[in-house]
C-alpha cells in the first residue's frame, strides 16, 4: 500500500524529508470493486429498505433477516467469496491484511449491509492470534482452532464485547479456563452471535453463546442490526491473549469501525451531491448557492479526512508499525466526530425530505451514530492518545 520516496539532491541541501505516498495496490482496488457489485446485487437501497421495514431486525417481519437481524443470503455471499477468510493464510484463506479488511469494511458501511461482518472479522483475528500463540495451553489452541474453522465458511457468527470502563468485567478461576461476571457495552449481533471475544483492558477471553447463551435483542435506533447486552454470570471462558491481544484488538476494532463510518459518509455525501444538482429553489439548483457549495466542500474534506486516517490505521496494523494503537485512535476518534458533521450535512442539503422515512438519509445517520459511540467515543480516543503521548514524553522521548 505505501510507496517511499525521497525528493531531494545532496548537493543542493543539507535537510530532506521523505515523502510517503499511500494508495491502494491494484489488487485492493480489484477487491473494493468486487466487493461493492456483490453489495450492489445483494445489499441494494431498495433491498435495505425491505430488510428494515415494517419490522425491525430480529423481529418477525423483518424480510430476509429469518429472525437472527441478519441477511442470510448476503452472509452466505460474502462467506464464499472468502470474505471471512481474508487475513487467513493460505490455503485455507486468502492471505491478506489488514488494508484489505478495510477496503471491504469501508465497501459493508457505504452500502450499510445488515451482515455481521465486522465483528465476525474481528473475532476471527483474535482467534487466529490463540492458534499461533504457543503460550496457549493446547486445549485452549484446539479450541480456538475449532471456531476458527466455523467463522471462516460463516457457518458460526461472532461478536466483539467491550466496554470503556475499567472493571466492567470481572474474572475468576484460572488463567486459561476461567468464569466471567459484568455486562459489556451494548453489542452489535450478539443476539445472533455463537460465540463472543470479550476484550478487558489487560486481557482477551472467548465465550461460547451456543446453548441459549445468546442475549435477546434490545430496540434500537439502527435497524439495520440488532443489538444487544450480553450479560455475563459466572459465564465459561478461555483466555486466549494477554494485555498486547487486548490492545491489539481495540486497535482493530477502532480501525474497522472507522471504516464503515468512511464508507457511510462517502455515500451520503455523494447522496447530497446529487440532490443539490437536482433540486431547484428560485429557479435554480440548491448547489449553485453559496452556503450549500460551503457545506458540501466541508464534507468533502471530513471524508477525505477520514480516508487518510483510516487507510493509515490499517496499514500501520499490517505492517505492525509502533504507531498502530496512536493511528487506530486518531482514525476512530476522527471519523466518529465527522461522521457526524457529515450527516448533518446530508440532512440540511436534502432539506424536508431528509427527515422523512421515505428517504435513506437516516438509516445512515442511525447507523453512523451507533458506530460513532461503539468501541470508544472520540472523547474516549482522545483520552488514549493523550495518554500514549505522556507516556511517551515520561520515557524520554518526543511525543511526535
Amino acid at each position: 500500500m505505501a510507496q517511499g520516496h525521497r525528493n531531494c539532491n545532496p548537493d543542493e541541501v543539507t535537510v530532506c524529508f521523505a515523502a510517503v505516498e499511500f494508495e491502494l495496490s491494484s489488487d485492493q482496488r480489484d477487491l473494493g470493486d468486487a466487493a461493492a457489485a456483490l453489495l450492489t446485487r445483494l445489499a441494494s437501497r431498495e433491498h435495505i429498505r425491505a430488510f428494515v421495514g415494517p419490522g425491525a431486525p430480529g423481529v418477525p417481519g423483518a424480510a430476509g433477516s429469518d429472525l437472527d437481524g441478519f441477511d442470510r443470503p448476503l452472509w452466505e455471499a460474502m462467506a464464499d467469496q472468502g470474505w471471512l477468510a481474508v487475513e487467513r493464510a493460505e490455503p485455507d484463506g486468502l492471505g491478506l491484511g489488514m488494508v484489505e479488511v478495510a477496503v471491504l469494511c469501508e465497501q459493508v458501511g457505504r452500502r450499510i449491509a445488515p451482515a455481521p461482518f465486522a465483528g465476525t472479522i474481528l473475532c476471527m483475528g483474535a482467534l487466529v492470534a490463540a492458534v499461533e500463540d504457543a503460550s496457549l495451553s493446547a486445549d485452549t489452541r484446539q479450541t480456538a482452532a475449532a471456531w476458527v474453522e466455523r467463522l471462516s465458511t460463516g457457518e458460526a457468527i461472532g461478536c466483539l464485547a467491550w466496554s470503556a470502563e475499567p472493571g466492567t468485567v470481572t474474572v475468576e478461576g484460572e488463567l486459561e479456563r476461567c468464569r466471567l461476571d459484568g455486562r459489556p457495552e451494548p453489542t452489535t449481533y450478539a443476539s445472533a452471535a455463537d460465540l463472543a471475544v470479550v476484550v478487558t483492558e489487560d486481557a482477551v477471553y472467548l465465550v461460547s453463546l451456543e446453548d441459549g447463551g445468546a442475549p435477546r435483542p434490545e430496540p434500537a435506533m439502527d435497524r439495520t442490526r440488532p443489538l444487544a447486552w450480553l450479560r455475563l454470570e459466572s459465564t465459561p471462558a478461555h483466555r486466549i491473549g494477554g494485555p498486547e491481544a487486548a490492545t491489539r484488538l481495540v486497535d482493530r476494532a477502532a480501525t474497522v469501525v472507522a471504516a464503515e463510518l468512511l464508507g457511510a459518509s462517502g455515500l451520503v455525501l455523494e447522496l447530497s451531491v446529487e440532490y443539490a444538482k437536482v433540486r431547484r429553489q428560485f429557479g435554480h439548483a440548491i448547489g449553485s448557492f453559496q452556503a450549500i457549495k460551503h457545506r458540501l466542500a466541508d464534507a468533502l474534506v471530513d471524508v477525505e479526512a477520514m480516508r487518510s486516517s483510516t487507510y493509515y490505521a490499517a496499514w500501520c496494523l499490517a505492517s505492525g508499525d509502533p504507531e498502530a494503537s496512536l493511528g487506530a485512535s486518531m482514525a476512530k476518534a476522527w471519523c466518529s466526530d465527522a461522521s457526524r458533521r457529515v450527516m448533518a450535512t446530508g440532512m440540511q442539503v436534502h432539506g424536508g425530505i431528509g427527515f422523512t422515512w421515505d428517504h435513506d438519509i437516516h438509516l445512515y445517520m442511525k447507523r453512523a451514530q451507533l458506530d460513532a459511540t461503539s468501541l470508544g467515543t472520540a472523547s474516549w480516543h482522545r483520552e488514549r492518545i493523550a495518554a500514549m503521548l505522556q507516556r511517551r514524553l515520561a520515557d524520554g522521548g518526543s511525543p511526535f
